[in-house]
């Protein structure tokens, strides 16, 4: 039920927004050197790693790391970055990873290759069993600003709660956040 959940939302998704993606696309290749997308090593469903498709909002040669990690996230930002990190409009490609089945609506964020710390502890508590979400329980309840530890818990809670319900609360919750641009700290 949830994969027909996320392959008919997706492809509605798509349809709608397929004009301002190309514009986003275009502002991006204008705005900076490089690809409009950012293909980055994500770690999915049983810790698999899979290349996830961002709209590149960092310029090339960042680092790949945690934005939290690098000393002075904004000096590494595009023109447009900025904008597009706050309004959530960098995840826009994301669509590519659900309609391919690396990725769900809903569901822990997928982690970086490299979060060592942040996979170890979603393993622990069974957590990487779940498919990555766009967005998920530990986003609409702190996103950017949760300690490991605590964003791990929500994930973990989201494990046992899961429920189509559960998940359209979750994507209310999102969209809410979004448009308040609530708990982006880069």
């Amino acid at each position: 039920m949830k994969r027909l959940f996320d392959l008919v939302l997706a492809l509605s998704v798509a349809a709608v927004l397929l004009v301002p993606v190309a514009i986003i696309a275009l502002a991006v290749r204008l705005t900076s050197p490089g690809p409009a997308l950012y293909w980055s090593d994500r770690v999915g469903r049983n810790n698999r790693i899979f290349k996830m498709p961002k709209f590149r909002s960092m310029r090339i040669g960042t680092p790949a790391v945690a934005t939290h990690l690098l000393s002075d996230p904004k000096a590494y930002l595009t023109p447009i970055g900025p904008f597009l990190r706050k309004s959530s409009l960098d995840e826009l490609p994301q669509l590519w990873s659900i309609l391919m089945g690396d990725m769900s609506f809903v569901g822990p964020r997928p982690a970086l290759f490299n979060q060592t710390d942040l996979i170890d502890l979603r393993t622990g508590h069974g957590v990487h069993l779940l498919v990555p979400g766009l967005t998920g329980w530990a986003q609409v309840n702190g996103r950017d600003e949760l300690p490991i530890p605590v964003k791990v818990q929500f994930d973990a809670e989201y494990l046992q709660r899961r429920s189509l319900a559960f998940d359209i609360r979750i994507l209310w919750l999102t969209f809410v956040k979004v448009l308040k641009r609530d708990g982006v700290t880069h």
